[in-house]
């Protein structure tokens, strides 16, 4: 039956439910169909949703590094963010980049495996021509690097990927190394064509030339750690206890900071009156006796109690008792 019935259709419907050869509930009742969805095995589904959601939160904070880091060494206007995350096949990855590019290939350990990070030329030259001194605009297409170009694309890149190290620092400790620099994908083999990758695509913009930069994460890469790739996960990792050298860092820091500490005798009201005929010689009497002991306070917390005393012919204090954390409240 189609959706939108004519008003015929509407007119004979009626009418058989007037004349009795039709009810209502026979009209509702609707043959159940069962849900079949097409699964290609070629591109089988290997991250989660969740996966792929920790992937972009991470690679944020990558093109992050990686703005600061074009930034400084290209001296000119960058910026570059995650524009997706998604998963397909390598062969079809492969298809998808140009015939000459930038493919800076590499391993992170403790993860086995190799990665890959392909520049497009158009961002590829633009960097080189800055850093030779252009203004990054180039204008002729080229398909080629020199011997030369080659080894300062290897160079910028072998240092950009410690951005990646920081990137992934809260779910695990990397160790990138460069492998090598291709420019022809054809000779480039890192998975086999059926393998699923995860491909983060990064939206750069070098001044006025824009640009992708892509990086393709093998599943059989991630695997061992796949299920740190979590949102749970990631949260709790990045609220991690401090290593130890942060930790002596942070109490030695804390040791040298100076606080005011004061050893309050006693307290005590008079009139306003009172207080302006005071002479020298006067005896002002505190609510406190000789023999209590004595609040010191700290930062207007009172943290010990003391006895008033002296050394060394110096007014001094003796701890007699120590007030426990949340025990006092600051005093105005």
């Amino acid at each position: 039956m189609s959706e939108v019935l004519s008003q015929s259709e509407i007119d004979a419907l009626l009418a058989a439910i007037s004349s009795g050869e039709m009810s209502a509930e026979e009209i509702k009742k609707e043959e159940p169909k069962r849900k079949v969805r097409n699964y290609d095995f070629k591109r089988a589904l290997r991250f989660s949703k969740d996966h792929l959601r920790s992937l972009y939160r991470i690679h944020e904070t990558f093109a992050r590094y990686l703005t600061t880091y074009f930034s400084a060494q290209l001296r000119t206007f960058v910026q570059i963010q995650v524009l997706q995350v998604e998963q397909l096949p390598y062969e079809e990855f492969i298809r998808s980049i140009p015939q000459i590019t930038v493919l800076n290939v590499f391993e992170a350990r403790p993860l086995v495996g190799r990665m890959v990070l392909e520049v497009n030329p158009s961002i590829a030259f633009t960097m080189l021509d800055r850093l030779l001194g252009g203004t990054g605009i180039i204008g002729i297409s080229r398909s080629t690097m020199t011997e030369i170009e080659t080894i300062i694309m290897e160079r910028i890149f072998k240092n950009a990927l410690n951005c990646m190290r920081e990137a992934w620092k809260s779910i695990l400790e990397l160790e990138p190394t460069m492998e090598q620099l291709e420019t022809n994908p054809q000779f480039m083999q890192i998975a086999s064509p059926n393998e699923t990758i995860a491909l983060i695509s990064l939206s750069t913009r070098i001044g006025d030339s824009t640009g992708m930069i892509s990086l393709c994460i093998p599943h059989i890469v991630l695997e061992p750690m796949i299920n740190r790739l979590t949102v749970n996960n990631l949260f709790f990792a990045q609220k991690k206890q401090r290593s130890e050298e942060e930790t002596s860092a942070l109490e030695s820091r804390v040791q040298r900071t100076q606080l005011p500490v004061i050893a309050e005798l006693g307290a005590t009201s008079i009139v306003v009156q009172d207080l302006l005929d005071l002479t020298v010689g006067d005896v002002i009497e505190l609510h406190r006796k000789v023999t209590e002991a004595i609040p010191i306070k700290v930062e207007g917390f009172t943290k010990f109690l003391a006895k008033p005393g002296q050394v060394n012919g110096k007014r001094a204090v003796q701890i007699a008792h120590v007030i426990p954390e949340g025990g006092e409240i600051a005093h105005e």
